[in-house]
């Protein structure tokens, strides 16, 4: 009988996978037996984790030094990743965060924003998705299969105070995925799926001072975002594994431009 969760053996990219969350599910997919292909533009950091994902379990960790944005350098990593593996099965795009110059303080308004910043926001988080998933799928769409799962946020789906840019990016992405799960399967094969994941609160590097004090204690921010979580904790990176499993798994061979909400009730909770 044929296990369709199974994911030994899959070739999967990363982008962002030296992060907190993207490290976790690095961690976990060569647990599973995939191969991990980890994409960033610090030779350390991916010298680092490929070296600990090996020691994991070896041979199943490799990388390329790239920036994710820069077209023609991706286009070059295709090449190579289509002739180091022969194919690729998976793609998940994990590069993002804030800069300060972006987050507005407690005591600032609008009109304080860098806007600067901003924009390089919504560049590392909307075309760090995009252009990973424009060059990337080129393989899938000739060897006719493959997944790409893309990292949304609950600040693409209500307003949520300081983080304008990050906001706008998150919500691009999550049309980016609509509009592309639509354009793999109705051009090419719906064995190309594209869905997103959108986190609630993970207590990682970037938001670690936003939500906490040195401590240990919640700021105000981080009260107020536990008392709209039903579960009333943050998230653990480990609690995002499954929901990558799944996607990447033929048991969600019907699924695509769809996106999950794994956020302790977040997305669901009316403050009342």
């Amino acid at each position: 009988m044929t296990d369709i969760f199974t994911i030994v053996n899959k070739v999967v990219a990363l982008s962002g996978g030296t992060g907190t969350l993207g490290g976790s599910i690095a961690d976990y997919l060569v647990q599973q037996g995939a191969k991990v292909i980890l994409l960033g533009r610090t030779q350390k950091k991916l010298r680092d984790k490929t070296g600990q994902l090996n020691e994991m379990m070896p041979e199943s960790a490799f990388s390329y030094e790239v920036d994710v944005l820069n077209e023609e350098a991706m286009v070059e990593v295709r090449e190579e990743i289509s002739s180091d593996f022969g194919r690729l099965d998976g793609l998940v795009n994990l590069a993002g965060g804030n800069i300060p110059g972006a987050t507005l303080s407690a005591d600032q308004s609008i009109y304080d924003i860098a806007l600067n910043d901003t924009k390089k926001v919504l560049d590392i988080n909307l075309f760090g998705t995009v252009v990973p998933t424009i060059v990337l799928s080129g393989l899938m769409a000739e060897q006719g299969k493959g997944t790409i799962i893309n990292i949304s946020s609950m600040a693409s789906k209500q307003a949520i105070s300081r983080v304008l840019g990050y906001s706008m990016a998150k919500a691009g992405v999550d049309i980016f995925t609509q509009w592309m799960a639509n354009e793999m399967a109705s051009k090419f094969t719906d064995k190309i799926r594209v869905n997103a994941i959108a986190p609630g609160f993970f207590i990682g590097n970037q938001n670690r001072s936003l939500l906490t004090h040195e401590d240990g204690s919640y700021t105000d921010r981080g009260e107020k975002i536990i008392a709209n979580t039903p579960m009333g904790r943050y998230g653990d990176a480990s609690e995002l594994n499954g929901m990558v499993h799944y996607l990447l798994s033929d048991a969600s061979s019907f699924v695509t431009g769809s996106i999950f909400n794994v956020d302790g009730g977040f997305s669901s909770f009316s403050g009342v």
